[in-house]
């Protein structure tokens, strides 16, 4: 009887095997429901690619590494893919061979400091810096890039010469711009680069462009002149200098040789008046002898001794007429 008693019934063992049964499967769907649910929080990443994850709707984090990534799935987490090398390029003004709207006209027509007008036709190039605040910072990047691309160039060509703007300093205005428009972004946090800014065509509007043209052509002709005067210059002085240099130098051996010579029969004299002091007369014949040594070689001579009887005769023939006269 107590035997009998401890075996359960079938029936009983057959239904807790059932609900055995039906919690694994409950337990292996919600585990496969699970899986599907992660997948979606699966992406991948290219090079030049970054994603912003935003958690609950929040920022998180930025991922810039490529390749194969995953984050919690939505709506927990939810990325953002964003090119961030990709490089963009606004034109400001309309170009020669396009019409010219209103709107291109007045983006063009800048005035400068001495109170003229300008047409300047510009581009800028960009690229996204930092995905986050080019998403999230700014609700329009390219329209935020043209109005601070605006701003920036008149303010640089407000503060400038029209001479500089239309000639000599295009570059200037340029590089000036772009750090002008540059500070500008990074202050409206827009993430966002600049890489350059080029000036495609600077003219004075077309009511005074001729008088702009004739004042041009004056100037590079007087350029002209003043290159061509430094030319001039740089090849006539180099020469002059050297011959001022030589002319000093000859000079200078010419003083040094006189001065010595100078110096020279300064000790001769003294070497002679101290030998005279000692022997006066001896030193006036020796004097007069080494005087005589010099003359009397060029001279014709004619010695006559003494109480000899001799007819004076003068020579009067051609060989001496010349010394004659």
């Amino acid at each position: 009887m107590l035997d009998d008693e401890r075996v359960p019934p079938a029936g009983k063992v057959s239904g807790q095997m059932g609900r055995r049964l039906a919690n694994g499967a409950t337990v292996l769907l919600s585990l496969g429901l699970l899986a599907a649910w992660s997948f979606f929080g699966y992406y991948e990443l290219e090079p030049g690619e970054h994603a912003v994850i935003l958690r609950m709707g929040k920022y998180e984090r930025t991922v810039t590494e490529p390749g194969p990534k995953l984050h919690l799935p939505p709506p927990l987490e939810i990325h953002e893919i964003v090119r961030v090398t990709e490089s963009q390029r606004e034109e400001f003004g309309a170009a020669q061979d396009e019409p010219e709207t209103d709107k291109a006209l007045m983006q063009s027509l800048i005035q400068t400091r001495d109170n003229n007008v300008v047409k300047v036709l510009f581009s800028v190039q960009y690229r996204i810096k930092d995905a986050f605040f080019s998403r999230y910072r700014v609700a329009q990047p390219r329209d935020t890039v043209r109005d601070a691309a605006q701003a920036a160039i008149r303010e640089v060509v407000g503060r400038s010469e029209i001479d500089d703007v239309l000639y000599r300093g295009k570059a200037v205005v340029a590089s000036e711009t772009l750090r002008e428009l540059q500070d500008m972004l990074d202050r409206y946090e827009a993430g966002l680069e600049i890489d350059e800014v080029n000036l495609e065509d600077v003219q004075p509007p077309a009511a005074v462009k001729e008088a702009f043209v004739d004042v041009n052509s004056a100037d590079q002709n007087k350029q002209q002149l003043v290159n061509e005067a430094e030319g001039y210059a740089n090849e006539i002085l180099p020469k002059a200098r050297a011959r001022a240099t030589e002319a000093r130098e000859q000079a200078q051996a010419y003083r040094d040789s006189r001065i010595a010579q100078a110096t020279g029969e300064a000790g001769r004299f003294s070497a002679l008046q101290a030998e005279y002091a000692k022997a006066p007369e001896v030193t006036r014949r020796r004097l007069y002898l080494e005087t005589m040594e010099e003359i009397l070689p060029d001279v014709e001579k004619v010695i006559i001794q003494p109480g000899t009887q001799v007819l004076p005769y003068l020579p009067i023939g051609p060989q001496n007429r010349g010394a004659t006269q």
